[in-house]
């Protein structure tokens, strides 16, 4: 079965970087995208970024500018480099993996999700 575990997340000031790890493993998919999302408690889980298994991304408007997502050398790893990190970045930062016959961007349905990774922001 897929397995996401992530990686990275931790405490920060404002306007520090931090840099996310995700590693896919189980899967059977020729092409694998993954995505990163957040949810806060209390609110609607949110796409972040994502990117398809060329590389090709899509960034949520409040990432634009400060974050960047990429694929590793082996493309079953995404990367979340956060620069310029702000008090509302503050959430749980999930990673997301499905096959990319079903890639829709920043909605494609993903269905395999990890536990997980804290970022405080402060």
């Amino acid at each position: 079965h897929v397995q996401l575990v992530e990686s990275g997340g931790g405490s920060v000031q404002a306007g520090g970087s931090l840099r996310l790890s995700c590693v896919a493993s189980g899967y059977t998919w020729t092409r694998i995208c993954m995505g990163w999302f957040r949810q806060s408690p209390g609110k609607a889980r949110e796409a972040v970024a994502v990117v398809d298994d060329d590389g090709i991304t899509a960034l949520a408007d409040t990432a634009k500018g400060r974050f960047t997502i990429s694929k590793g050398t082996t493309k079953n790893t995404a990367y979340l480099q956060m620069n310029l990190l702000k008090p509302e970045d503050t959430s749980m930062y999930y990673c997301a993996a499905e096959s990319c016959l079903i890639w829709n961007d920043l909605e494609t349905d993903f269905g395999y999700w990890g536990q997980g990774t804290q970022v405080t922001v402060s």
